[in-house]
């Protein structure tokens, strides 16, 4: 069994993120790569960021990549001020390195699973919203399957 001190190690790692030259400087086309060092977010984190940028998608991109900078460390308006490529190139590694990145083999994989593919079939036969499937237990889901299974026609 992992005890709290393993769960919360991660946490304190820090990661080594090269950022090529192209993406630090976009007019230059032999500009030198560089290193940041990151941080994963934590829930904490997630929630003071959340709360701080409920309104600005902008500002959350802003505050995300902000916490998550060990080094070097920069101001909110230090991040806000960098371009924008800059702050979306951190971000995607802010992401990666605090376990919330979905890649598009991930989401793919996602959709096929088969608890995927009945909630999609019960929104689709019933209309009802994510919400209202994502309440239903499992036997629930499987009595209405087969309520659907028996009333297909050809079947």
């Amino acid at each position: 069994m992992l005890s709290a001190e393993e769960l919360l190690a991660g946490s304190r790692l820090t990661f080594d993120v090269d950022v090529p030259g192209s993406v630090l400087h976009p007019d230059d086309a032999d500009a030198p790569d560089g290193t940041v060092r990151l941080r994963p977010l934590t829930v904490h984190d997630l929630q003071l960021i959340v709360s701080a940028a409920s309104a600005d998608d902008n500002m959350l991109a802003t505050l995300m990549v902000q916490r998550a900078l060990v080094e070097p460390e920069m101001s909110v308006a230090q991040v806000a001020a960098a371009h924008a490529g800059l702050v979306q190139f951190l971000l995607h590694h802010v992401n990666s390195v605090s376990g919330i990145a979905a890649t598009s083999d991930d989401l793919a994989r996602a959709a096929q699973a088969p608890l995927t593919r009945a909630a999609i079939a019960l929104e689709r036969a019933f209309g009802w919203t994510p919400e209202e499937v994502s309440e239903l237990t499992v036997g629930q889901m499987l009595l209405h399957l087969q309520l659907l299974a028996e009333d297909a026609p050809g079947e």
